[in-house]
C-alpha cells in the first residue's frame, strides 16, 4: 500500500483495462447520502470481482491486487465467497491461502512489508495468519525483522512506513475470538517510535524522522498520516489523544474545500483520500461532518465518489483520467466501505464455509516458526521468532525456549532457561530469576500472563509472550 509495500504510485501511471462494465457515467457532485454510499459499496465490490483472474487469484509472485481482499472485507463481502464464474474450489481465500502457504512466497529476498501486507490481507480473508499453514506464521515472519538495535522498529528504522505497517499488522489481526494477539509492551515499544516520527506540522512521512530536527520540521504526507494515525488507533490510542488530534488537524489542513479532496504532494487523487479516510476511520473520526465537512458542503467521501463510474464501480486515480485504476479502486472503496488498513472477515454465504481458515495442528517432522516476546519487567523487550521442527501435533514452552536459544531471528532473545529440561515451572530466563511473587509468567494469543512452566503446551501459531514481574 504506501511505496514499499505496492510501488503504487509507479503502477498507477499504467492504466487498467477498460471496457463498458469499468466506465458508464460519474456521479453529479453532492454530499454522499447512506444511500449513495451503498450503492457505491456495491459497486465498487462489483468491479473489483471482475478483476479475479480465471484461476482465482488476486496476487502472485509479485506484487498485484491482493489489497482487493481488505476492501472486500470492508465492504460486507466473505473473501472465500468471491469465485470466478461461481467456482467455489477457485474462491479468493482458498487461492491466496495456498499463495503464502508456498515456500517461494514472498520473494528470494523478502522485507518486513511483505509479510505485514500478507498479514493484513489474509486476516481480512479469513485466514488466520499466525496459522496460514504447517509451515506459514506471519506474525513470526514480521517478529524476525524486529530491530535490536533500535526496540520499536520493524524493519530497517530509514523505511519507517515498515514500523507504521507492524502496527497495522499486528495490532489489527486479532485472534479468531476478536482479542488482541501481541503483548501490551510490544504494542507500547511500536506506538512510542510512531510518536517519535510524527513531524512538526501533525503529519508524517515514510522515512525516519525521530532524531533528526529537519526531517521532523518536513512536510508530512496524505497516505502516510493516514496510515501512521490508523496505526496509533489499532494499537488503543485514544483519538482524543494529542498524536492523534494534531494528525487530524493536519488533514483538515489539507483538505480542499470546493471538493474534499486532499491536498496530496502527488496531486489531488482518489487514493491519497482513500489512506487519510482510512486513517480517520480507524480513529473513529466521522469523515463527513465536523472538521471534514467543508463550508461548500463537500467531504472526502464525496470526493470518492464523484471519481467513481457508474455501474461499472471502479474508480479514477486523477479527476482527469480516463478510466478506472485497480489500486486507486481499492483504496477508494475500503475508505468509502467505512474500513481502515485491515477489516475483520464477515461471515461468508457460500454454503458450508467457515469464517476462518486456520492449520489446526502441526505437522511432524515439518519446519516452522512461533511468534516470541521475552519482557524482563524492567524495560528490555527482546522480540523474535523462533524456528524448530515439531515432532508432534503440539510441542512445549520448554522446547520452544530450548529452540530460541539457538534458532532465533533475531538472535539473543533467549540465552539461557532455569531449569533446562524437564516440565517443571520456570525459575530464570536470561538469568534473571524468580524474586518472590515476581516470577517468570506466559501469555499465549493475548490471554492472561500466568506462571510459565515448561511443560505448558503450545500449539501451532501460537504468539507467545514472557513476563518478569507480579
Amino acid at each position: 500500500m504506501n511505496r514499499s509495500l505496492t510501488s503504487r504510485r509507479l503502477a498507477l501511471a499504467a492504466p487498467a483495462a477498460l471496457g463498458a462494465f469499468a466506465l458508464t457515467v460519474l456521479p453529479a457532485a453532492a454530499t454522499s447520502t447512506p444511500a449513495q454510499i451503498a450503492t457505491s459499496k456495491t459497486n465498487g465490490v462489483a468491479y473489483l470481482k471482475s478483476l479475479q483472474a480465471a484461476d482465482g487469484s488476486y496476487a502472485g509472485s509479485g506484487l498485484s491486487n491482493e489489497w482487493a481482499l481488505s476492501a472486500f472485507a470492508a465492504a460486507g463481502t466473505a473473501v472465500v465467497d468471491v469465485a470466478p464464474g461461481g467456482d467455489t474450489t477457485k474462491n479468493a481465500r482458498t487461492v491466496y491461502r495456498n499463495l503464502l502457504s508456498t515456500s517461494g512466497w514472498p520473494s528470494a529476498s523478502p522485507v518486513v512489508t511483505d509479510y505485514e501486507r500478507g498479514t493484513l490481507n489474509a486476516y481480512a480473508a479469513g485466514i488466520d495468519p499466525a496459522r496460514v499453514s504447517a509451515s506459514r506464521n506471519l506474525i513470526a515472519n514480521t517478529y524476525s525483522y524486529w530491530q535490536t538495535a533500535e526496540p520499536g522498529y520493524f524493519g530497517p528504522s530509514a523505511n519507517f512506513n515498515g514500523t507504521v505497517f507492524a502496527a497495522l499488522a499486528l495490532g489489527g489481526a486479532k485472534t479468531q475470538s476478536g482479542g488482541p494477539r501481541i503483548p501490551q509492551a510490544l504494542t507500547d515499544a511500536l506506538t512510542a517510535r510512531i510518536r517519535a516520527n510524527q513531524h512538526n506540522d501533525g503529519g508524517w512521512q515514510y522515512g525516519k524522522a525521530e532524531g533528526n530536527p529537519t526531517a521532523l520540521a518536513a512536510p508530512g504526507d496524505i497516505d502516510m498520516t493516514g496510515a501512521a494515525m490508523a496505526a496509533l488507533c489499532t494499537s488503543g490510542v485514544p483519538n482524543t489523544d494529542t498524536d492523534v488530534v494534531q494528525a487530524k488537524n493536519f488533514l483538515k489542513s489539507k483538505l480542499v474545500t470546493t471538493s474534499g479532496a486532499f491536498n496530496s504532494m502527488y496531486g489531488v487523487n482518489t487514493s491519497s483520500n482513500g489512506w487519510a479516510v482510512a486513517g480517520l476511520n480507524a480513529c473513529g473520526i466521522n469523515p463527513q461532518t465536523g472538521d471534514f465537512l467543508t463550508t461548500a458542503g463537500k467531504t472526502p467521501i464525496d470526493f470518492l465518489i464523484a471519481n467513481q463510474y457508474n455501474p461499472g464501480g471502479g474508480f479514477k486515480y486523477k479527476p482527469a483520467d480516463t478510466g478506472p485504476t485497480a489500486y486507486a479502486s481499492i483504496d477508494s472503496l475500503r475508505a468509502v466501505a467505512g474500513g481502515g488498513f485491515t477489516s475483520a472477515p464477515p461471515a461468508p454465504v457460500t454454503p458450508g464455509a467457515p469464517k476462518w481458515a486456520a492449520q489446526s495442528t502441526f505437522t511432524s517432522g515439518t519446519a516452522t516458526k512461533l511468534a516470541l516476546t521475552v519482557d524482563d519487567g524492567a524495560g528490555s523487550l527482546k522480540v523474535c521468532s523462533v524456528s524448530f521442527t515439531p515432532t508432534g501435533t503440539t510441542t512445549t514452552l520448554g522446547d520452544v525456549l530450548n529452540a530460541a536459544a539457538t534458532a532465533a531471528t533475531p538472535g539473543g532473545c533467549v540465552t539461557g532457561v532455569t531449569p533446562s529440561s524437564g516440565t517443571g515451572t520456570v525459575t530464570a530466563v536470561n538469568g534473571k530469576a524468580n524474586s518472590g511473587s515476581n516470577t517468570w509468567k506466559v501469555s499465549v494469543d493475548g490471554s492472561a500472563f500466568a506462571g510459565a512452566a515448561r511443560g505448558k503446551v503450545i500449539n501451532v501459531g501460537d504468539t507467545i509472550a514472557l513476563r518478569w514481574g507480579l
